[in-house]
């Protein structure tokens, strides 16, 4: 850091509360650390006053991150590394800006069940929200840890609490990713089981191992390889197809015929990660070019500056992406 271009800034955090301020520094002032890290800035702190020294742009945007991780503290929110990395990755799209207050976000949008709220971070987590609930159908398209699969979890649980849907079905293509499905024990549900351990995963924070497991006792939630769904018509469903990059063109038109009145299909997928066997071309990228601007339908790109979780993870997408171009 050019110490000619450094600039110091004094915060003050009210009120002044040891708790809440323990919440926000973290253990060991771990949350702080991190944000110094990323920002490349300093911190020091006595009390609720803070000190920040680093480029004017940066301790702007530091001193910002630091009021709107308080405020969240004194709302009983717990400051977590994780959390901490999401409200950094908004810093990095320029979302942190002078007057960070609650008129800002007077159009951010949640995702509510009784057991978790969701908050999607930056532009194409909330567009995808919003373009969810107004389509019927539709592509969440990117790389792995952009929330695309977990908001479309959490936009199916919340639709079926609400009584909007009748029942949830989560859909992949059994196709192996390197492994062979034919060496696992059990029957082609009982192969895939695993591989839909994510959409799982999420569900029991939406709504609860015990209640999870309740509901696809009763069939209300419904785990299918996508070979299953020919022949079927899906009403008043929320209908889940991930690993959409692993569908043949006919698999794909397939399941998007299957959706019936009163459903919603999200289809996921990573067009980086195509597994399938013999260059057979991908379902989910011809959809894209085929079903671009057809009414009724939303495209929601996702690229590395919306990955969300560790920090390496956007670099390893990136470096992929660039070592492809070359």
């Amino acid at each position: 850091m050019n110490t000619f271009t450094s600039t110091e800034k004094r915060l003050s955090l009210e009120p002044n509360n040891p708790h809440t301020l323990a919440n926000l520094c973290g253990q060991l002032d771990e949350n702080l650390r991190q944000i110094e890290q990323r920002l490349e800035v300093r911190i020091h702190n006595r009390s609720n006053q803070f000190s920040l020294h680093g480029g004017p742009s940066q301790v702007r945007i530091a001193s910002q991150l630091l009021k709107h991780l308080y405020k969240e503290a004194k709302q009983g929110q717990e400051i977590t590394p994780e959390l901490v990395h999401l409200f950094l990755q908004e810093a990095n799209r320029d979302a942190i800006v002078d007057d960070f207050d609650d008129e800002l976000h007077a159009n951010e949008v949640v995702v509510k069940t009784k057991k978790l709220i969701v908050k999607p971070r930056g532009d194409n987590q909330q567009n995808y929200i919003k373009r969810i609930a107004d389509n019927d159908i539709n592509f969440g398209v990117g790389p792995a840890g952009t929330g695309k699969t977990f908001l479309a979890v959490a936009a199916a649980a919340q639709a079926l609490e609400q009584d909007e849907v009748r029942r949830i079905m989560l859909v992949r293509p059994a196709v192996e990713a390197g492994e062979k499905l034919g060496f696992l024990p059990g029957d082609l549900a009982q192969k895939i089981d695993p591989y839909l351990r994510p959409l799982y995963d999420a569900l029991y924070e939406m709504l609860g191992f015990e209640k999870v497991a309740k509901l696809i006792e009763n069939n209300v939630i419904e785990i299918a390889p996508l070979a299953f769904m020919r022949g079927r018509t899906l009403n008043n469903a929320y209908i889940i197809l991930d690993e959409s990059q692993n569908t043949t063109r006919e698999q794909m038109k397939m399941f998007l015929t299957r959706i019936g009145f009163g459903s919603t299909a999200i289809i996921t997928g990573d067009i980086t990660q195509i597994d399938l066997p013999g260059g057979a071309n991908s379902g989910l990228k011809h959809a894209i070019e085929v079903l671009s601007g057809v009414k009724g339908i939303s495209f929601t790109h996702f690229d590395s500056k919306d990955v969300v979780r560790h920090p390496l993870v956007q670099r390893i997408v990136e470096a992929y992406d660039h070592h492809e171009e070359a």
